[in-house]
């Protein structure tokens, strides 16, 4: 093992990787400067936790690893594990028996410590006769507090964005994260908006248990978010029972038709999700209904708030028409309404429930509903 190498190669890691563009491109530069240095590796994996509310962790691999008890003892004892393929001892890890086919004659996971208590891993094999020897051993340990540091900047950066994704969507968070973080910041965007709605939200709150509420919430939101994201909207906040999201339009490619025809598609695909949504309570089958006003205009996309609470958000008189349009969807018992701007770009299939003055505005609005949809009662 060439132990100048060894620091060059730490020294490196300490200093950001920054030949390695990604996490993944620095797991493939270590090992095969490690490699160089003369340390036989076959398989290296680096397993870390992660603040996510649908993932576990995440895993830079080198070469393809499998889940297995070793790193269970990793995370929660934070010891380094050692399984030699010749030790009987060994077989009570499952993965040696997959490792010693690939011809691979040692094994052993290393804790990587965070500066917060928290332990991750990672794990490194050879073919080599006879397993790591003592001096080789020694040089994954010394490897391994710059590997965790390296990892630990990684890991805030990532566990970053993707709260920021979570809470205020991948957009917002993308301009956050850029440093748009000053109160005022902000700039206009014409977008086409979606306003929504739970109906008898109000009625369901107060005789039901705020548990089950929540959770109908969670399912009803579910019928919505998965069809405006795959439809290139960007949800910005929930309301109660209430739902903004935007839909960007890029003017100077034209793309307004293209992307008011994706808002009312998911418009449509979440009208069918809230039908078919059925809650069991009891001997009760709960149904739901719901209304959503669909508009287009220039919005104000940016950070708006008091002291050092802010809220990346958005205002206009677009979103105020919007508010109001839900709340005819709601007087006239209609599932989704449009605005006369909206259903102009986005024509066919609309029928003229005529106009109504709107609180705040000077002119009366043309409201639009959809051709297929009888009124509900």
């Amino acid at each position: 093992m060439n132990v100048s190498e060894l620091q060059k190669i730490i020294d490196w890691m300490v200093d950001g990787a920054r030949s390695a563009i990604t996490p993944s491109q620095m797991m493939v530069e270590c090992c095969e400067r490690l490699i160089q240095a003369g340390l036989p590796l076959w398989r290296v994996g680096v397993f870390l936790r992660t603040l996510h509310p649908d993932f576990y962790g995440i895993s830079f691999i080198w070469k393809p690893e499998f889940q297995n008890s070793p790193m269970m003892i990793v995370f929660q004892q934070g010891l380094e594990v050692r399984a030699h393929a010749n030790d009987p001892a060994s077989t009570r890890f499952p993965i040696i028996e997959d490792l010693r086919a690939e011809g691979v004659t040692d094994y052993i996971a290393l804790p990587l410590m965070f500066m917060d208590g928290a332990i991750n891993a990672s794990s490194w094999t050879t073919r080599q006769p006879g397993g790591f020897t003592d001096e080789q051993l020694g040089a994954l340990r010394a490897l391994t507090p710059a590997l965790a540091r390296y990892c630990e900047i990684v890991q805030s950066r990532r566990i970053a964005t993707m709260l920021l994704d979570t809470y205020v969507g991948n957009r917002a968070g993308e301009r956050i994260m850029g440093g748009q973080i000053r109160r005022g910041h902000t700039e206009t965007m014409h977008a086409a908006i979606w306003l929504s709605d739970l109906r008898g939200f109000t009625a369901l709150s107060d005789r039901l248990p705020a548990e089950t509420v929540v959770d109908i919430l969670n399912h009803y939101f579910d019928c919505q978010v998965a069809a405006i994201r795959e439809h290139g909207g960007e949800v910005l906040k929930y309301m109660g029972d209430g739902l903004l999201a935007v839909f960007p339009i890029d003017e100077y490619v034209g793309d307004d038709q293209k992307v008011c025809s994706g808002v009312l598609e998911a418009a449509r695909e979440s009208r069918a999700s809230v039908d078919a949504l059925h809650y069991p309570i009891g001997e009760n089958i709960e149904r739901f209904r719901f209304g959503v006003a669909l508009h287009v205009g220039d919005i104000l996309y940016g950070n708006i708030g008091g002291g050092n609470r802010l809220d990346f958000t958005c205002i206009g008189p677009a979103i105020n028409l919007a508010a109001r349009l839900e709340k005819i969807a709601s007087r006239l018992h209609r599932t989704v309404v449009a605005s006369e701007g909206f259903a102009g770009i986005c024509s066919g299939g609309w029928s003229d429930l005529g106009e109504f003055p709107i609180a705040g505005f000077s002119k009366a609005q043309r409201v639009f509903g959809l051709g297929d949809e009888a009124p509900a009662n």
